[in-house]
């Protein structure tokens, strides 16, 4: 007979364990191996688990990476009394998520598997970016379009640098790409 825990499981590694060992080891293994080096054989050795374990929780390494993102970037820190402190606060929480190792290869190389794979692209859409949008919009009071296209810009700005130059941005372009951005946005707001 297989021991048990109260909860009815057999004992091992709680799913938090599992799931904080994998998401470490696949941005490690992403930032020592790029995206397309970051394979599923790769993570589960790197993490200590069974490929299997892996594959139970995710389809796919599009769909890992979407979850360890997730887990990396957390809630959107909404700082600030009015819309520029609030985007300020915003970019500069983006700029420093990217620039932690890994996390622009796994971000870049799971945008790069969407454009040819709509499922995946759906669950970017729905699964990252829309709680992101949402909370941007409630507290801005802006229209989507306006603030996707913040979104945009600034993900796009800041991969795009690290792509480029292999280095993430450093704090005075960060400080120029806000101030440039936040007067932009907070000068053409859409009229009612």
């Amino acid at each position: 007979m297989t021991p048990t825990t109260p909860s009815g499981r057999p004992p091992g590694r709680p799913r938090a364990g599992i799931d904080a060992a994998v998401f470490a080891a696949t941005l490690r293994t992403a930032h020592e191996l790029g995206y397309a080096g970051a394979t599923m054989d790769r993570i589960a050795a790197a993490a200590g688990v069974a490929k299997t374990t892996i594959y139970r929780r995710w389809e796919s390494k599009g769909a890992l990476i979407v979850d360890c993102l997730l887990d990396t970037f957390g809630p959107l820190p909404l700082e600030g009394d009015d819309p520029a402190e609030i985007l300020s606060s915003v970019i500069r929480w983006g700029a420093a998520k990217i620039a932690e190792p890994g996390v622009a290869a796994a971000f870049a190389g799971v945008f790069v598997d969407a454009v040819s794979d709509p499922a995946l692209r759906e669950v970017l859409s729905t699964r990252f970016q829309a709680p992101y949008l949402r909370a941007l919009q409630d507290v801005l009071g802006e229209p989507e379009h306006r603030v996707l296209l913040f979104i945009d810009v600034v993900v796009g700005t800041l991969l795009h640098r690290m792509g480029i130059t292999g280095a993430p941005m450093v704090d005075a372009d960060v400080t120029a790409l806000t101030e440039m951005i936040v007067r932009q946005f907070t000068a053409h707001a859409d009229p009612p």
